[in-house]
């Protein structure tokens, strides 16, 4: 028994810091090119590497990363409005409830430099200010990807400019500054620290804002600080089986795309070769922030996250520099967690999500889970993650609004109906992703023999399309586009369970399990499949076809706010 005057040592809440970069890969082997970034974090933390974003672009990717929420809860599809940016999410009442606010509510200071979304500009920056922040620095559009020429917005002030200065080295200075805040106030609070720096997204020269009239842009390679403008001279983008392939993959436009010719891959691996060199000031920036940590004593008490937003594709299924399909390149990212009781050179194959990262967040900070999370927490301790292995989800949902363009200068084409749901599972006898665009083309990979994914097994010229991982195709198809159909308008502990939702016994809780040969005219009876009624560049109700559940939980017909419909 403690005596009377005995000393009670209460350990601290944790602080995390979260290191978001944009645009950037993992099939492409970025992180490989990061030395300081596979010191402090790779070999000192657990690499997650099937984490994925649920819909690869940037600002539906982050406003799930701020909310816990698959996009069509969110109904934030695109990065510019209508459907997306900064003015829909604040339309939408994110900003009053969203991680930021959460986490003060949790007595939390809250910090944040670079960038949020996209159409947060030099001119809507404080109508109304971003919620939620202790101390903040965004980036703002027009300049938001203009590397040489960026504008910050501090706190309450004004936007400035910082021409002819490096953005990341600029970021790299606020972000330091921001932690010193935090640390100066740690003693009244924890802090939540978020660095998003634009790296190694493209450089891009805006003549105004998406929301001024006749706006125009000039999108190219990213731009390397002008100290790491000569490394990697022969690099090139990963000759694998998908890249540039003699004959064409994929499906709708995909399986359009001509085969580039030398010069256009010429000017795609200097593409390449930019996207390394502008992550080196990242890498700095990383090493800088772990000295300041070690120097504050706070290694020991602090989570440090890096992940990206979405991925990026160079050359694969002859795709131009970019981002916004359902291939893997595009939507598995970066995932590594260093902090008190992680475990140091761990990876791990478990299955999460951007969906996932705000439970995360809460489950390491003591804050009660909220119920709408579409996600669940990652477990972050080997031991947990040991344990996940029986019970996690082995599958994500994907889905996708608008159009997809190339950043490059060869095919600028923006591609309509670029519109898709997908679902992607991985477990211990299967490899798969299945999915069905707004064409109502359907895509079936086995990506354990087939990883670039270039044999669609449901294409109709497709010769060995009888057996996926050993079963018939129609068996393993009926099953993927039930869980596919209850996924793409879940919301909350459907999202967690879809299984459920199917087999409400609770007797199903994988593909394996569904397989069984039991539940066989369970699904053979099925009627309702997963399809589009038109292609749409937003998630409007009427273009999403049949709906699980959509009388009790739909937008209203111009897919922008939400309402019930009746």
């Amino acid at each position: 028994m403690r005596g009377d005057h005995a000393p009670v040592h209460v350990r601290p809440k944790p602080n995390i810091i979260f290191i978001l970069t944009d645009d950037q890969d993992i099939h492409l082997d970025s992180l490989q090119y990061m030395p300081l970034v596979q010191k402090h974090l790779l070999e000192k933390g657990t690499h997650f590497t099937n984490h994925y974003c649920t819909t690869a672009v940037c600002c539906p990717a982050r406003v799930t990363l701020w909310t816990g929420k698959a996009a069509h809860n969110t109904n934030i599809t695109d990065v510019n409005p209508p459907y997306g940016g900064y003015p829909k999410f604040v339309s939408q009442g994110f900003n009053e409830n969203y991680l930021p606010v959460w986490l003060q509510q949790a007595g939390y200071n809250t910090y944040y430099t670079g960038k949020l979304f996209n159409a947060h500009t030099t001119k809507n920056y404080n109508s109304p200010y971003p919620a939620g922040f202790t101390g903040t620095d965004f980036l703002v559009d027009p300049f938001t990807y203009n590397y040489m020429n960026s504008s910050f917005q501090h706190n309450q002030d004004p936007p400035r400019s910082y021409e002819g200065r490096y953005s990341t080295d600029v970021l790299a200075e606020k972000a330091f500054r921001l932690l010193d805040e935090a640390v100066d106030d740690l003693d009244n609070k924890p802090f939540f620290l978020t660095i998003a720096p634009i790296a190694p997204h493209g450089n891009i020269y805006m003549n105004g804002s998406v929301l001024d009239e006749n706006y125009t842009f000039e999108h190219g390679p990213p731009v390397a600080a002008e100290r790491h403008r000569h490394l990697f001279q022969d690099v090139k983008v990963p000759r694998t089986a998908n890249f540039n392939p003699d004959k064409p993959s994929g499906a709708n436009w995909v399986s359009q795309l001509p085969q580039q010719n030398s010069t256009n891959v010429e000017y795609n691996d200097h593409f390449y070769r930019q996207r390394l060199r502008a992550l080196q000031a990242v890498d700095e920036m990383v090493d800088g922030l772990f000295s300041r940590l070690e120097d504050f004593g706070l290694l020991d008490n602090t989570y440090i996250f890096y992940s990206s937003d979405n991925g990026f594709h160079i050359g694969q299924h002859r795709l131009q520099p970019g981002k916004s399909c359902g291939y893997e390149e595009d939507i598995n990212i970066p995932l590594i967690i260093r902090g008190p009781g992680i475990t140091a050179n761990y990876s791990t194959q478990i299955v999460t999500t951007h969906t996932d990262l705000a439970p995360t967040f809460f489950d390491l900070l003591g804050i009660p889970l909220r119920e709408d999370f579409d996600g669940t927490p990652i477990p972050a301790t080997q031991a947990k993650i040991e344990e996940a292995y029986d019970h996690r989800r082995e599958h994500l949902n994907v889905e996708y609004w608008g159009f997809a363009g190339g950043e490059g200068i060869y095919d600028t084409t923006l591609h309509e109906n670029n519109t898709y749901k997908g679902i992607r599972v991985s477990g211990p006898s299967y490899n798969l992703y299945y999915s069905v665009w707004c064409t109502n083309e359907h895509e079936l990979y086995d990506m354990a023999v087939d990883p670039g994914q270039l044999n669609n097994l449901l294409s109709p010229d497709t010769a060995n399309s009888t057996h996926v991982a050993g079963l018939p195709v129609v068996k393993t198809v009926s099953r993927l586009d039930a869980l596919l159909f209850v996924l793409k308008s879940c919301e909350g502990i459907i999202c967690r369970e879809p299984w459920k939702a199917l087999h409400p016994a609770g007797d199903v809780t994988s593909l394996a399990d569904a397989l069984a040969v039991q539940f066989d005219s369970f699904y053979d009876t099925l009627e309702t499949k997963v399809q589009y009624n038109f292609c749409a560049n937003g998630y409007l109700i009427d273009a999403e076809g049949p709906m699980w559940q959509a009388a009790d939980r739909a937008l209203d017909r111009d897919g922008l706010s939400w309402d019930l419909w009746v």
